[in-house]
């Protein structure tokens, strides 16, 4: 009797735990896991055109061409000939098994890329015989084209998604297609659109049943949207052309709307070198060249000093703070003193000796002078050097410096706007002041900046202080941005009055200043020069190199519709290469065409490249000599 109800007892108890275990998988996880997610179905996916990218004016940047991909579900592969095999996909032994361990390793049960991208005279055979080999088919996607072959910075490009991606992301599959860098990554759930699927049932000899649930989970595919950039493109080749042997950047912008104009970067590269199977070993020439570094953006990821262009950033603060006024004079004898020691002293090629220099003056020749002794009245107006420092990097902040300006675009770098509280963690030890920092009066010392943001602050001076947060993306689906970041109107801590007359100065810069062999009669050009000391230390040991050339403008002075900077790296003066570049873009945006051929030929024949390889001979010397 006792032994009988034991064994009703355990019978009964592991019907009880049978019956525990199927409610809490069905009912219980069941209700919240989706019932395509396990081995009895076979998921079949249509992967959607991708949307199409479109410059300002309509012309077509990345379009779509097909691709064939050989597809693997490992639980499914039947032994085969595997010599007939490896020759039928233009493989090795070991290429097909490594290639399978992969798939198996991320999923029996699921399909990934097994041969990606076919060439189109091997899809056609593939086809044909494929069908005799269970477990791979074909699988058709979509893959980028570049028209235009420029702009690789900008629109990016689209790569496989890892297996990292896949187990986080349940969107995709490992090996589909994601967007990279530029606009492809940025906008990448825009421009993807969404994947229709159709899910069959699978019996336990893995075979199709037919349709899962009849079609309840079933999907159709939906396009991409098409992107409008705000990108001129033929101002973005003319300026690619014009960078041509030299390496730096140029960033243009629609003052009224902040719209980014050019982005370019040199050197660059042809956007169609990443697509296809040839993507794998281009991008690891482009992406492992530290010499040219032709992926880094320079546009807005390199960080210059900016040299005198920022003169007139002081000489606004200035203005503001009651330091100083129009009439302010300050009298120049070849520099600047600021202490007892021979090295205290700040040199100045302004040529205007003994006799006052006012504001307009000391921004259109470029007194060091004048904007040392400004500097140093505001950081001394108030009670101490730390409270001071914190006022001029607010003002100086304000034109969206030594911060991200909050474009839409995947890459960029801060720069750096220091304040008080950065020069006590390097002067921790004494009481420091204006004079341990003069060098930010001439924008150099710790200021920072990218091209970006000096282009941005330039059309804030030309809007007479506001702009609006740069951006690339004009319409998403033909359907103007409304996002507020990009619609509202920032203002910067400097009353508008104060503008006129650095206007005024930038104005003189063309007509009688340092860019004065480039002006033109039919456009009132506003700019300034820059050129910016440039060193290099190898393991302790500083070499100065020749400067680089800055130039930033707007035109035309009453209305502007274009705002620019350019960076040229070991340029040399900013009136020697920057300068004529800029004047030749500006010309090229507002009249459709270039007219000064002669400047145009000797910008687009002028290389740097004997400079560059000297740069490289100077670092092997410094290395070799200090070890």
């Amino acid at each position: 009797m006792k032994r009988s109800f034991l064994l009703i007892f355990l019978i009964s108890l592991v019907g009880i735990i049978y019956i525990g275990r199927l409610f809490q998988l069905q009912i219980i996880r069941g209700g919240n896991q989706n019932p395509i997610q396990g081995s009895t179905v076979k998921i079949e996916y249509d992967y959607p055109e991708r949307g199409y990218i479109y410059d300002r004016n309509g012309k077509l940047l990345v379009a779509n061409q097909l691709s064939y991909d050989v597809m693997i579900i490992p639980k499914e592969v039947e032994p085969l000939d595997t010599l007939e095999f490896c020759n039928l996909l233009k493989i090795t032994k070991e290429d097909l098994k490594k290639r399978f361990k992969k798939a198996e390793k991320y999923a029996r049960w699921l399909p990934s890329k097994f041969l990606k991208q076919l060439a189109k005279e091997d899809f056609a055979y593939l086809q044909e015989k494929l069908p005799k080999y269970k477990g791979f088919y074909i699988q058709k996607r979509i893959i980028r084209n570049y028209p235009i072959k420029s702009a690789a910075n900008v629109v990016g490009f689209i790569a496989e998604v890892n297996e990292q991606k896949a187990k986080t992301n349940d969107y995709y599959e490992q090996g589909e297609l994601i967007g990279k860098l530029g606009v492809e990554k940025q906008y990448e759930n825009a421009l993807r659109g969404i994947k229709g699927k159709k899910i069959f049932k699978r019996n336990n000899l893995n075979k199709i049943t037919g349709s899962f649930k009849n079609g309840e989970y079933d999907t159709l595919a939906v396009a991409g949207q098409d992107l409008t950039l705000t990108i001129d493109t033929e101002l973005q080749q003319y300026g690619e052309l014009l960078m041509r042997g030299k390496r730096g950047g140029i960033v243009a912008l629609e003052p009224k709307t902040g719209e980014i104009l050019a982005l370019v970067t040199a050197p660059s590269y042809d956007p169609n070198l990443l697509v296809g199977r040839k993507r794998s070993p281009n991008s690891v020439k482009l992406f492992e060249d530290n010499i040219t570094k032709p992926t880094f953006d320079r546009a807005l990821k390199a960080q210059y000093a900016p040299g005198s262009p920022f003169k007139i950033i002081n000489g606004l603060i200035g203005l503001e703070e009651n330091v100083i006024d129009e009439n302010f004079g300050v009298k120049c004898y070849r520099g600047y003193r600021y202490g007892n020691r021979k090295s205290a002293f700040m040199g100045c090629h302004c040529d205007i000796v003994g006799r006052p220099i006012r504001l307009k003056t000391a921004i259109s020749k470029s007194c060091n002078s004048y904007f040392a002794t400004t500097y140093r009245k505001i950081i001394d107006k108030y009670e101490n050097s730390t409270i001071g420092a914190n006022k001029w990097s607010e003002h100086a902040k304000s034109f969206g410096l030594g911060n991200y300006l909050g474009y839409d675009l995947p890459e960029g770098q801060k720069g750096r706007i220091p304040n008080g509280e950065y020069y006590n963690k390097v002067y921790p030890k004494f009481r420091w002041g204006a004079t341990h920092t003069i060098s930010n009066a001439i924008g150099q010392g710790e200021v920072e900046t990218t091209p970006i943001q000096l282009a941005n602050m330039t059309a804030a001076i030309a809007n007479r202080g506001y702009f609006y947060t740069p951006h690339i993306i004009k319409e998403i689906d033909h359907k103007p941005i409304s996002d507020s970041t990009y619609t509202t109107k920032r203002n910067t801590t400097i009353n508008p009055k104060h503008f006129s007359v650095a206007i005024d100065a930038m104005h003189e810069v063309f007509k009688t200043g340092t860019a004065k062999w480039f002006q033109m009669k039919d456009i009132d050009m506003c700019g300034k020069t820059g050129t910016v000391e440039n060193f290099i230390r190898v393991d302790g040991v500083k070499k100065q190199l020749e400067d680089h050339s800055i130039f930033i403008a707007f035109a035309p002075k009453e209305d502007p519709k274009i705002a620019m900077a350019i960076f040229v790296e070991n340029g040399g003066y900013g009136s020697t290469i920057a300068a004529p570049i800029t004047s030749l873009m500006i010309e090229k945006y507002l009249t459709g065409k270039t007219k000064r051929k002669h400047i145009e030929e000797r910008m687009i024949n002028l290389s740097l490249q004997k400079e560059y390889d000297k740069l490289i001979q100077k670092k092997d010397t410094l290395e070799t000599g200090t070890k």
